[in-house]
């Protein structure tokens, strides 16, 4: 590790503790993103389901208007 004039290095348990720190956020990081996906996901997949209902239904709708 490269250290800045004037600026001391920090212990290795202190270097251990930043990598720690560092891993934690970028794993909750990568979960959000997989939730927020996940959870766009299913929304889409409602309204899709929800239109393909209501177009069965107008489709039922109008096979019964024919007779």
């Amino acid at each position: 590790m490269v250290f800045a004039p004037g600026e001391k290095p920090g212990t290795e348990q202190d270097e251990v503790k930043l990598q720690n720190a560092s891993k934690q956020i970028v794993q909750t990081a990568i979960l959000r993103a997989v939730q927020q996906v996940s959870q766009e996901s299913q929304q889409k997949e409602k309204r899709t389901n929800s239109t393909s209902l209501q177009l069965e239904r107008g489709k039922l709708t109008k096979k019964h208007e024919k007779k």
